[in-house]
């Protein structure tokens, strides 16, 4: 599996969370996973850590993107939209492995699979006001 497919694997477990309470979203995930075909145990565990560290860290993700979306707040967005701002603010903050800029085109490719017409465009801009001052 690929960084992009496990990527995608990760936001569809996320987008998970905006749809069930924490207990039922891990059996939600479970479920998922289990599905999942042609998967190795790296693959899976990658998968599992990095969506559950996302989860785990809603508000405080949340709180930056409220911080720089100006005249839009996280709980007025687009399930989609959220999911992948989630996803690629954590990946540019706390994951030394993917650059800041591979972040967002990543982050801007799932928006146009999974979001509307002007998702690419938002998912870009707001992300790239988080990127200012980080290492891009």
């Amino acid at each position: 599996m690929t960084r992009r497919e496990i990527r995608e694997h990760i936001f569809k477990e996320l987008f998970l969370a905006a749809f069930y309470d924490a207990e039922e979203y891990a059996e939600q995930c479970a479920r998922y996973r289990d599905d999942l075909e042609d998967v190795r145990v790296e693959e899976m565990t990658e998968l599992a850590e990095k969506a559950a560290a996302v989860a785990a860290q809603i508000p405080q993700l949340d709180a930056a993107i409220d911080a720089v979306a100006e005249g839009w707040k996280a709980s007025r967005m687009g399930k989609v939209e959220l999911t992948i701002l989630r996803l690629a603010l954590y990946e540019m903050e706390q994951d030394e492995n993917v650059p800041v800029r591979v972040a967002i085109n990543e982050a801007v490719e799932l928006a146009k699979i999974y979001g509307g017409e002007d998702s690419p465009s938002f998912v870009n801009a707001i992300l790239g006001k988080l990127a200012k001052g980080m290492e891009v």
